[in-house]
């Protein structure tokens, strides 16, 4: 009887690896919730993939698919560059194509001729900065001053030009144009002239860089500092919003990404809870953004990204965007919890509380959504069945799922050595003690490679144990709880259920005062 040669085995395991990539691949499920923009990033990557040999899947097929998305867009000469990679180099590009290019030349000139008195006006810093310090740049004011002869056509029209640049693909111009408009919209805090060297110096005040607030009247004309200082919010407002992030993340800015993404979260819950945003679009607005906000967790530099996107993904509103219309976000928020619960166990004083409560809470989750694959079932195979080896196993298909996922790509080496001390130090926690041969044996490295790789857990504080030279053996620590932890955990949501009482009880009185009113407008309207 033959056995397989190594080549072979070396074969079919890439084989099956490339059949895993495929398999939990989310391009398609994330798609429908991404700017056609942001695809380009995705197809490019996965481009890339299929050179590796790390997909089964057809360039061509990737090549068709993007010049199907530059249909809509003003990409022309892009759209022709792909159109010769998918008939050939000497296919004579088809007329609609070149109309379309005309069209866009024409719409580009007519579009620059609108908006251009309000384009000098922006780029003339001096008279801005003027018209900024006399409470003038804005929309009503301009309007109204003949001098600069803008209308609010001009100003439609400078908006239309701004998204017509972002269809370009000239996503720094669309960027800088928005922020123009938005500008138009805003009323940031004052600041005095001398606010700087005030009598006690202080650099930190409430708006920063040293200023303090001009006066009373101005602080309540400041709009909204987490939607850029907006006074108010609409429906297109909110859509001019979108469009900022977009140019964020397409530039990749990621810090000013983060504020984007800010601003849009706090103009979709401003307008749900006035009712000018139906309660079924704000969900569907909540998982776009959700959506939207991978390209930013993923790639913050600052160290708080993963964090942010916890939070963000387990609050009540989000939540229910995740387990209602994206369980597959699941496989981020799984990747996100792993990799928090492990700074925390980094950062000191009730990180152990901390770890569990992340922990506790994705399961929670998890058992809310109907989704899986191999990130998933890791967690869940350890953490909830206490499956050894169904999670080693699925560890290994792990690799193969977050190197070829756009998002989780660049966590892959670090997730998978979290990964591989999560499920040591669940095996100790059961087994409270463990011989370092068989540990060893466990992890595919000799006795003394082993002890040493436990020396390091415990002297960087990822592992709570000891060694016991003369028994041979890891023994785990007690992992008890602080009486301090405990009351912490009980109290953390007390501020959130205090807060759910009081809008409650607050509606039960409004709906009292409410009935007291129509029964005396009955009686009232009985006796006359």
């Amino acid at each position: 009887m033959s056995t397989p040669t190594t080549t072979e085995s070396t074969d079919n395991a890439a084989a099956s690896a490339a059949d895993d990539a495929a398999t939990y691949d989310l391009t398609s499920r994330i798609s429908p919730y991404l700017d056609l923009h942001m695809m380009f990033p995705l197809l490019e990557y996965i481009d890339s993939l299929i050179s590796a040999g790390s997909i089964p899947y057809s360039s061509l097929d990737v090549a068709q698919a993007r010049l199907e998305l530059l249909k809509p867009t003003h990409m022309v000469d892009y759209a022709m560059d792909i159109y010769r990679e998918v008939h050939g180099v000497d296919a004579a590009i088809p007329a609609e194509m070149e109309e379309q290019k005309a069209g866009v030349f024409k719409e580009l000139e007519e579009l620059r001729e609108g908006q251009i008195k309000l384009d000098e006006l922006c780029r003339n810093e001096e008279l801005r900065a003027s018209l900024v310090n006399s409470n003038q740049w804005n929309v009503k004011s301009l309007i109204s001053m003949s001098t600069h002869a803008i209308t609010p056509e001009t100003i439609a029209t400078y908006y239309k030009f701004a998204k017509f640049n972002f269809d370009c693909g000239d996503y720094q111009q669309g960027r800088d144009m928005l922020e123009n408009y938005i500008s138009l919209y805003s009323s940031p805090p004052k600041q005095r002239k001398d606010g700087g060297e005030g009598d006690d110096g202080d650099d930190d005040d409430e708006f920063g860089g040293g200023g303090v607030p001009s006066s009373t009247a101005d602080d309540e004309k400041t709009g909204n500092p987490n939607m850029y200082y907006l006074t108010t919010i609409d429906l297109t407002l909110l859509q001019v919003l979108w469009g900022k992030l977009s140019c964020e993340i397409l530039v990749e800015d990621w810090e000013e990404a983060s504020v984007a993404l800010l601003a849009v979260k706090t103009a979709i819950e401003s307008l749900a809870s006035s009712h000018k945003l139906p309660a079924l679009q704000a969900l569907h607005q909540r998982t776009w953004l959700l959506h939207w906000s991978l390209f930013v967790f993923w790639n913050d530099a600052s160290g708080k990204g993963l964090e942010s996107m916890v939070e963000l993904f387990t609050s009540e509103k989000y939540l229910q965007a995740v387990t209602t219309d994206a369980p597959h976000l699941l496989r981020y928020l799984t990747a996100a919890v792993l990799l928090c619960k492990r700074r925390a166990a980094k950062a000191g004083s009730n990180s152990n509380a901390e770890g569990r409560r992340l922990l506790r809470d994705l399961v929670k989750v998890m058992q809310q959504c109907e989704y899986s694959d191999p990130i998933v079932e890791f967690v869940d195979k350890l953490s909830v069945k206490f499956d050894f080896e169904a999670a080693q196993s699925q560890l290994a298909r792990c690799e193969t799922v977050l190197s070829t996922d756009f998002f989780l790509c660049k966590q892959t080496e670090l997730f998978m050595e979290e990964a591989r001390v999560f499920v040591f130090e669940n095996y100790c926690r059961i087994h409270h003690k463990i011989d370092l041969t068989t540990l060893g044996d466990k992890l595919a490295m000799d006795r003394d490679r082993a002890e040493r790789w436990i020396v390091d857990l415990i002297r960087n504080a990822l592992l709570d144990a000891k060694i016991d030279s003369e028994g041979g053996c890891v023994v785990m620590g007690t992992g008890s709880t602080s009486v301090y932890e405990q009351v912490m955990e009980k109290t953390r949501e007390l501020t959130a259920r205090s807060g759910g009482l009081v809008v409650n009880l607050r509606g039960y009185m409004n709906d009292v005062r409410r009935e007291k009113s129509r029964k005396k407008a009955a009686m009232d309207a009985e006796y006359n």
